[in-house]
């Protein structure tokens, strides 16, 4: 069953779809408009229901799912996040329906935008596609207006379909990190050890530091002449650790032995130190800095 969260707009409340909803499920795809470009007629009632039905029941991975559209209280269409069962690598896709007499109004841009700011925001995910009629300007233009890419073409459901995939935006994601430390080239030989096994690469030096970058990020190290103190002491106020995504399970117990100037924190309870849950390790280097590596693939 269905985990979707409710989500809501300036005008919409977007709420998991249910078993009740099945009238006006019905009711929305009566015109048989709304079928032109899907290989199912769900103009057919009996087939409306099984839509219904068959989302309802299906097994999703949290934080995905379908919902009932809402504005003012009516039904006026249907929008899902799910595994893609058209393209390949179990990734993200949404889907979207809102009834032709609402059509022009903006309501399917609001629904797919609040479902967007969830799967990037709430669920982390890297990206989102959208496989849309090739003929279906009004649907292309929904994408179009929700910062889509278009890349390229894709036979499905007898038919040519654009393949279309929207990113994270920048916005409020973070920019980067400077720490202090007390003693540059021993905190550039661990950091430069620990981000490099991970896949940073030194992106900019100067007089008194040096920093590394992934993607839109990067992290610093300065020996600052404007620092109070010589010593970094994590269980004070400010940074207690740093938490990174290492990949499977084999990067985790790869790093998790510690190197230059790295040693494994709580060595005893490893992997699980985090929970039954959580798969990964905790270092901590010459200067008192933590890091925590975590396993994003768990399998």
């Amino acid at each position: 069953m269905t985990s979707a969260p409710e989500l809501a707009t300036g005008r919409l409340r977007l709420r998991p779809l249910a078993a009740a909803d099945g009238d006006a499920v019905v009711a929305l795809f009566a015109d048989p408009a709304m079928s032109r470009y899907f290989a199912a007629d769900f103009s057919d009632p009996g087939q409306a229901r099984a839509l219904v039905t068959d989302r309802v029941a299906a097994a999703l991975p949290p934080g995905y799912g379908h919902w009932a559209v809402e504005h003012s209280g009516a039904l006026i269409g249907v929008a899902s996040l799910r595994r893609s069962s058209t393209l390949p690598g179990h990734v993200a896709e949404i889907g979207y329906s809102v009834a032709t007499k609402h059509a022009g109004h903006g309501f399917a841009t609001e629904a797919v935008t609040a479902i967007l700011d969830h799967a990037h925001g709430a669920l982390g995910l890297p990206a989102v596609f959208a496989l849309v009629h090739e003929d279906n300007a009004a649907s292309l233009a929904v994408v179009a207006h929700t910062g889509f890419l278009d890349v390229g073409v894709r036979q499905a459901f007898g038919a040519t379909h654009r393949v279309l995939v929207a990113l994270p935006s920048r916005r409020g994601r973070l920019h980067h990190v400077e720490l202090w430390v007390p003693e540059l080239s021993r905190a550039e030989r661990s950091w430069g050890w620990l981000l490099g096994g991970l896949g940073w690469r030194e992106f900019r030096r100067w007089s008194a530091g040096v920093s590394w970058r992934l993607g839109d990020t990067y992290l610093g190290v300065e020996q600052s002449p404007a620092a109070t103190g010589p010593d970094h002491e994590r269980t004070r106020p400010g940074l207690n650790h740093l938490a990174l995504h290492t990949g499977c399970r084999a990067d985790v117990d790869r790093l998790a032995r510690g190197g230059s100037g790295w040693r494994p924190l709580f060595a005893d309870r490893y992997p699980r130190a985090g929970g039954p849950e959580h798969y990964a390790a905790y270092l901590e280097n010459e200067d008192g800095f933590e890091v925590e590596l975590v396993a994003t693939d768990t399998s």
